[in-house]
């Protein structure tokens, strides 16, 4: 098959496209149609239970011996393998004690995990049951965790004792009774699995031990749940600090990983893939839990750094020892490789044979870097675009057709079942090469987001711009081959290394420090991340503390270390126009680099100048 019919076919009759693709999974009941309408929700007669297609399909067809999920963990030195078999049995017996503990069909279970087995069995088993799991990067802060628990109102939160990041080991528990001790809603149950690096201790019956709890745990069975049936709920910034929870429907999500493995990735069942980022994130959903074990591949579970842990030569060592056919991480992960191992020669003695082809997204990947890795691995390394909202790639180079790949630095072409536009922001066409705002026709294809949790007017916004078109709020240019390059965030979004941060809810948190009395956040560009905070602030003049060390530390511990600013400048004045409005953009044209005019409505431009000098001389 060529990319040019599929995608046409995809575009011109989009019901008997995904009708077809929906072949790919099992179902109780198989929809007698694909959608109804552009706001309909996919496959919506049909029944089906996710876990079953991920793991019990797979042991039913006599493949219960294959390995299923690797994990491979080197800050504890700990690696473990789980056949098919092996997973149905652990996630039937997590199931079980979900269930024995209150949790049911539709039940809302937070999962505050580092990356560890139990929190895949976790989230395998939550399907399993009908439950909704909503899983919260670890390394988040208490504040973070308790809007989410407000949210969505769990009846569980499972966590663990602790988590390890580089060197450090982090204790969850602590974290997850100040998260309790902020929120207005409790779960009636916290799980915890203890881990031999750290030994948190229980609270009475409020707290219940994950492997006691198992003990007396019966396995449970698959529930068959409709295919609208919201699978998870995950929480991305949004533009006003308040994480928008993102609802993810079971049969959509299902048909479209199903059909993007083979078709994108180019990989077959029986293969090993691995995607190497964290299950707090959609990647982690899409591609390490469902995408993989639904396609009856090997999948692996790192915890661990590109560097450090134990080297720059990590993520060769694991790919070839277990023959990964198709790598999937963020440029942020290849240049911190890069600056330890310039030369590769990690990769030159421990090269994976095995592998086919690297992918990245999360980020930009910037020609450099793209070049670099390409030229030293001697495969395609192919640049992709999606986000939370869309729940798999929209714009990639597809592996598994008629391969030819997009020139460095596009994101590639439309992934079948996307319509893309570029327009200007009064909805006109733009012409190729032209930047403009990067927008989908409706309807989404299959496993795209159809609502947000308990926000129905926040998710109405994002097609009410462009007559009923989804905003992606990027910036994109197509190029003359039918290409896109994905630009940069058109909102106050930025990507530190893959994680989606709010320059807002930033704000918030250091416009709270006592020492501060305004403030401006932008975004701006790092080699190594992509992008980072970059603070700018009028210090109060009776401020008995260091201004500076205050502001780092209150973003760290209010949001996450992610979140940690590059730079913390200090301004006599923000420069604003002459009704008040903050200059940011001016801001980050300072701090990028690129250039400016100044505003005629700015209220003094002195303080620009001052805010040049202070970046200089940072």
């Amino acid at each position: 098959m060529t990319y040019k019919s599929v995608y046409d076919a995809s575009i011109a009759d989009p019901k008997a496209f995904w009708l077809d693709a929906a072949k790919a999974l099992d179902w109780a009941h198989f929809p007698t149609a694909a959608i109804e309408g552009d706001d309909d929700a996919w496959f919506a007669d049909g029944t089906l239970n996710l876990c079953y297609n991920a793991v019990d399909r797979h042991v039913v067809a006599g493949r219960g011996d294959d390995t299923a999920l690797i994990y491979e963990s080197p800050v504890t030195g700990t690696q473990q393998t789980y056949s098919f078999a092996e997973l149905q049995s652990e996630v039937a017996r997590t199931a079980g004690m979900l269930a024995q503990l209150g949790a049911s069909k539709s039940d809302r279970v937070i999962i505050y995990m580092p990356m560890i087995p139990q929190a895949v069995f976790a989230m395998l088993a939550c399907a399993r049951i009908g439950a909704v799991h909503s899983v919260v990067f670890g390394g988040f802060s208490a504040s973070e965790l308790a809007k989410r628990i407000d949210d969505c109102e769990p009846v569980l939160l499972l966590t663990a004792s602790c988590g390890i990041e580089g060197q450090k080991l982090i204790p969850y528990k602590p974290i997850v009774d100040d998260a309790i001790a902020i929120a207005k809603v409790a779960p009636p149950h916290i799980v915890l699995w203890q881990r031999d690096q750290c030994e948190a201790e229980l609270n009475g019956d409020h707290d219940t031990n994950w492997r006691l709890a198992l003990e007396t745990a019966e396995p449970a069975p698959c529930i068959d749940v409709p295919a609208d049936h919201p699978l998870y709920i995950l929480y991305t910034s949004g533009t006003t600090g308040k994480p928008k929870g993102v609802v993810r429907e079971t049969g959509g999500y299902g048909v479209a990983l199903a059909w993007s493995m083979p078709n994108i990735y180019g990989i077959k069942t029986g293969e090993t893939y691995w995607a190497a980022s964290d299950i707090g994130w959609v990647v982690g959903h899409s591609y390490i839990v469902y995408g993989p074990l639904i396609n009856g591949n090997a999948t692996i579970l790192f915890e661990g750094k590109p560097v450090s842990t134990p080297d720059a030569g990590v993520f060769w060592d694991i790919a070839a020892r277990h023959k990964v056919t198709v790598l999937f991480t963020a440029p942020t992960a290849i240049r911190a490789i890069r600056a330890a191992d310039p030369d590769a020669n990690f990769l030159a003695k421990n090269r994976p044979s095995s592998l086919r082809a690297l992918f990245l997204a999360g980020e930009r990947a910037d020609p450099d870097t793209v070049e670099w890795i390409g030229a030293q691995l001697d495969r395609p390394v192919i640049d992709h675009w999606w986000q939370t909202e869309l729940g798999w790639p929209a714009l990639a180079t597809c592996l598994g057709l008629d391969y030819a790949p997009a020139a460095t630095g596009s994101a590639g072409y439309p992934v079948p079942g996307f319509a893309f536009r570029v327009v200007d922001a009064g909805g006109q066409e733009c012409g190729a090469g032209e930047t403009g705002n990067l927008i989908i026709a409706k309807p989404l294809p299959p496993g795209s987001f159809r609502t947000l949790w308990q926000n129905q007017a926040g998710f109405d916004a994002n097609f009410a711009m462009f007559d009923g078109a989804y905003a992606t709020g990027d910036a994109g240019v197509m190029d003359h081959d039918g290409s896109y390059r994905v630009m940069g965030r058109t909102d106050d979004i930025i990507n530190v290394a893959g994680h989606r941060l709010s320059t807002g809810q930033i704000e918030e948190v250091v416009a709270s420090c006592q020492s501060v009395v305004e403030c401006a956040v932008i975004g701006g560009s790092d080699e190594l991340k992509g992008e980072v905070p970059v603070v700018f602030y009028v210090a109060a003049c009776d401020s008995s503390t260091e201004p500076q060390d205050e502001i780092t530390h209150a973003v760290r511990n209010q949001i996450s270390p992610i979140a940690s600013p590059r730079d913390v400048i200090a301004l006599r004045a923000l420069p604003k126009t002459r009704s008040g409005k903050i200059l940011r953009n001016l801001l980050r044209a300072i701090v990028n680099g690129t250039g400016f005019v100044m505003p005629q409505t700015i209220e003094d431009p002195t303080v620009v100048v001052h805010a040049q000098e202070q970046f200089a001389a940072r």
